[in-house]
C-alpha cells in the first residue's frame, strides 16, 4: 500500500485539476454512478469526533472511504481541526492500494466543490466576495474561487476582528490585486456581496438571510453535521435552493431537516443537485436578481475522485 502525504497531494492536485474532478465527479453522482452511505458521526469525549465517509463510484469502478478526527481546537495547536485518511482499494482483489492525508484532500476538493458551485451558479459579473471564517478551508476557498470568478474584493469577518484583519493581511499578500476588507461583523461583511462562504464550524446561525440581497451567490460549506448550522430559515426560503446530494441534505443539513420538520418547506424546494444543473437536467439561477444557495454538506465521492487523481499521479 502506498503512503501518500500532504506535500504529494498539493503537488499532484492543483486547484485547477481538483475543479475539474469534482465537477465530473458530481455529475456522475447526480446520474446514480455512486453509492454514498450517509456519513457516520461518534461522539468521542463530547468535544471531539471522529467522522467515517464510505463511498463507490461506478463505471469505473472506484471505492474507499475517509476517516477523520474532527478536533475544534487543534488550530490552537498549530494543528488542522480534520486529521485523518483516505483509504482507496483496488477493485479487482479488495486490497488497500493507498492511504492518503484526508486533511489535505478535504481542503481542496471542498474548495473545489464551492467553486464548481459558484461556476454555475453564481452571476458572470460577480466580483465582491465575502467569506465568514479565517480558517484552512478560507484559504482554500480564495485559492478555488479566484480562478471561478474575477475576484476584485473580499471581504473577511472572523470570530474576532482582529482575527480577520490578521488574515485579511496575510492574504493581501498572496494575492495583491485583490482588495481584502476585514469586517467588524458578519453583517457588515456580506452586504452587498456578489458571493458569500459561510466556513465555520459554529454550532449557531452565523449568516441570516435579511442580510442577503438580489443577486447573490451563498455557499453555505462549514456546518456538516445536524448540530451545526450556519444559515437562517429565512435564507433558505428566500434563495433557489441547491445541493451536493439529495439524502445527505435532508438527513444532515440542521436547516433544511428543521424547515421539513415544522412544514416552512417541502422536498421540492431543493431546486436540483449541482450534478443535475452541471449535466443540463436542472436549470440554473432564474435570473439576474434570484439568490441562489448552495447547501454543501461534502460527499465521499469528491474525496476519492480527488484521491484517485492523486494516486494515478504519483504512480
Amino acid at each position: 500500500m502506498k503512503i501518500i502525504t500532504a506535500e504529494e497531494i498539493h503537488q499532484h492536485l492543483p486547484m485547477r485539476d481538483a475543479i475539474e474532478v469534482v465537477e465530473k465527479t458530481m455529475i456522475r453522482v447526480s446520474v446514480g454512478q455512486a453509492n454514498l452511505p450517509l456519513r457516520m458521526v461518534m461522539d468521542i469525549d463530547g468535544t471531539n469526533r471522529l467522522g467515517v465517509m464510505p463511498g463507490a463510484l461506478s463505471d469505473p469502478t472506484l471505492y474507499g472511504i475517509k476517516v477523520l478526527s474532527l478536533f475544534p481546537g487543534n488550530p490552537a495547536k498549530g494543528l488542522s481541526s480534520h486529521i485523518g485518511t483516505v483509504l482507496l482499494f483496488d477493485p479487482e482483489t479488495g486490497r488497500p492500494r493507498a492511504a492518503l492525508d484526508a486533511d489535505a484532500i478535504t481542503a481542496i476538493r471542498t474548495a473545489a466543490a464551492t467553486a464548481v458551485a459558484t461556476r454555475a451558479l453564481a452571476r458572470s459579473d460577480a466580483r465582491v466576495l465575502a467569506l465568514i471564517g479565517t480558517g484552512e478551508q478560507a484559504e482554500s476557498h480564495i485559492a478555488a474561487l479566484t480562478l471561478v470568478r474575477q475576484i476584485s474584493e473580499i471581504r473577511i469577518a472572523g470570530r474576532t476582528p482582529d482575527r480577520a484583519a490578521e488574515f485579511a493581511n496575510r492574504m493581501s499578500v498572496h494575492y495583491p490585486d485583490i482588495a481584502f476588507t476585514p469586517a467588524p461583523d458578519v453583517e457588515q461583511a456580506v452586504r452587498g456581496a456578489d458571493i458569500v462562504c459561510t466556513l465555520t464550524s459554529s454550532a449557531s446561525v452565523v449568516l441570516h438571510g435579511d442580510w442577503i440581497g438580489p443577486g447573490t451567490h451563498v455557499n453555505a460549506v462549514g456546518a456538516s453535521i445536524p448540530t451545526m448550522q450556519e444559515i437562517d430559515e429565512a435564507l433558505l426560503l428566500k434563495s433557489e435552493l441547491f445541493v451536493d446530494y439529495r439524502p445527505s441534505a435532508f438527513a444532515q443539513a440542521r436547516e433544511i431537516i428543521s424547515a421539513l420538520e415544522s412544514g416552512a418547506m417541502t422536498k421540492d424546494h431543493v431546486r436540483g443537485e449541482i450534478g443535475e444543473v452541471l449535466s443540463g437536467a436542472v436549470d440554473r439561477r432564474s435570473g439576474p436578481d434570484a439568490i441562489t444557495l448552495y447547501r454543501s454538506l461534502g460527499i465521499a465521492a469528491q474525496d476519492l475522485a480527488c484521491a484517485d487523481h492523486v494516486w494515478r499521479a504519483v504512480q
